[in-house]
């Protein structure tokens, strides 16, 4: 079905509805990788998002059930120049059409996607709405004033506390937003995980006798969860925290440092320095915010190479450690975190 995308800051690309056949509306941004779509369409990460793929053809190895990283599609919706109508892999399920369709979840495509992403990167994020309908203006801002993403954590996270039974120690993980594939590591690592919804006392965290606390990814602006970073401030130094993407930016609030909005965000492959070897790590990122400020008595453990963006933190005194990028993906980045775990 013809459609059209229109910005903002008043741009409008013509192409073509795919997936459900219906009207969407969120803050637009673009993803440099060029496979793991499954992997990016169900991260609670993406939830609001509108995502613009750089790579010019998706869903050449199809869907499979097995590489959800949530029960469903998080994204408002998905953005690409070309779709794969044949794919082909022996793991493939269905297509990415038909994904789409099954969630409810609004494709674009047929459009020059390389010259979108040209705009953002000089615009920076900005609301979207995908529409089959000729808008008024009036029309138009009503539906970019429809949007807001300020309560996307509460409804990504579980509702209540929950255990995966995996082994004797036990460790926590605050639900942000957090992936299958991190629980699934922990639960790999021998652990007993016991996940907690965002909005969880720390005098209840506590009580569980966990060994160690991960405060998992998620979307939206760190500085909305101002519940969630009361409660860490009381948990610092009393027991061992460790921070991912959004956790690691909400765990330097409650420490007392400052975040920013990234112009465009930081989504797909990203490559970071570790600051103690000097080794250069290509990292998985999804996140529209950075750590800006640290206070005093905190280590940059990683740093940005494109832009010398704070990447990772440490501090032993207080057990605090975070990442900027998902540690539990790559082979180098994956170092970090087997090496927090042991230390745990």
């Amino acid at each position: 079905m013809k459609g059209k995308l229109i910005l903002e800051n008043g741009k409008v690309f013509e192409g073509k509805i795919f997936g459900e056949l219906t009207d969407a509306v969120g803050e637009i941004s673009f993803n440099t990788s060029m496979t793991g779509y499954q992997e990016m369409l169900t991260d609670p990460a993406g939830h609001g998002l509108m995502t613009v793929m750089t790579y010019p053809m998706i869903g050449n190895y199809g869907i499979n059930t097995e590489d959800m990283e949530s029960d469903k599609v998080q994204l408002r919706a998905l953005i690409i120049k070309e779709d794969a109508k044949l794919p082909n892999n022996f793991r493939c399920e269905m297509t990415l059409d038909g994904f789409l369709r099954q969630y409810n979840v609004t494709g674009f495509k047929g459009i020059d996607t390389r010259y979108l992403t040209q705009i953002i990167r000089d615009n920076g994020s900005m609301k979207a709405i995908i529409t089959a309908e000729d808008l008024t203006k009036k029309e138009i801002q009503e539906r970019f004033e429809s949007f807001s993403n300020k309560n996307a954590v509460a409804e990504v996270s579980c509702k209540e506390k929950y255990e995966i039974k995996g082994g004797e120690k036990k460790i926590g993980v605050l639900d942000l937003g957090v992936k299958k594939s991190t629980l699934n590591y922990l639960e790999g690592q021998g652990f007993d995980v016991v996940v907690f919804p965002y909005n969880t006392k720390a005098e209840d965290i506590l009580a569980e006798n966990i060994s160690a606390l991960v405060v998992s990814n998620g979307p939206g602006n760190p500085e909305d969860l101002v519940e969630t970073i009361e409660e860490l401030k009381k948990l610092i130094g009393k027991l061992q925290i460790f921070g991912e993407v959004l956790g690691h930016q909400v765990l330097a609030l409650a420490l007392g440092g400052k975040v920013a909005k990234l112009k465009y965000g930081h989504r797909g492959g990203y490559p970071v320095r570790d600051m103690k070897t000097g080794k250069v790590v290509t990292t998985s990122q999804n996140t529209g915010y950075v750590v800006e400020e640290l206070p005093e008595g905190l280590e940059i453990t990683y740093q940005g190479i494109n832009v010398k963006t704070i990447e990772g933190m440490e501090s032993k005194t207080l057990k605090v450690t975070g990442v900027q990028f998902m540690p539990d993906l790559y082979e180098s980045p994956k170092d970090v975190f087997v090496n927090f775990l042991k230390f745990v």
